[in-house]
């Protein structure tokens, strides 16, 4: 069983930069899957908000383009999220999952992301 574990996340003022990491278990191999991270606020629906095809083809929200990026590591076999300018918008919790809503795994806790000054 594919077990996600995100790290990374924490407390930033606006404006600063944080760089979020996916780890899993169960031999799932990250670069043969299309991967995305996603983001649940308070209040509101989990969204995609980055993902990466296998073919290295990569896609963001309007609200973070120019701003993320979603890359993988594939020495560590991770999936990373470099997130800069950041908002007080972007604060949630940060998950990371197949990009695809019917190949979906188990949520992992995700990650903290608060921009706050």
């Amino acid at each position: 069983q594919v077990q996600l574990v995100e790290s990374g996340g924490g407390l930033v003022q606006p404006g600063g930069s944080l760089r979020l990491s996916c780890a899993g278990s169960g031999n799932i191999i990250f670069s043969i899957h299309d991967m995305g991270w996603y983001r649940q606020a308070p209040g509101k629906q989990r969204e995609l908000v980055a993902s990466i095809t296998s073919r290295h083809s990569t896609n963001y929200v309007d609200s973070v383009k120019g701003r993320f990026t979603i890359s993988r590591d594939y020495a560590k076999n991770t999936l990373n999220l470099q997130m800069n300018s950041l908002k007080p918008e972007d604060t949630a919790v940060y998950y990371c999952n197949h990009m695809r809503a019917t190949m979906l795994w188990s949520w992992g806790q995700g990650t903290q992301v608060t921009v706050s000054s």
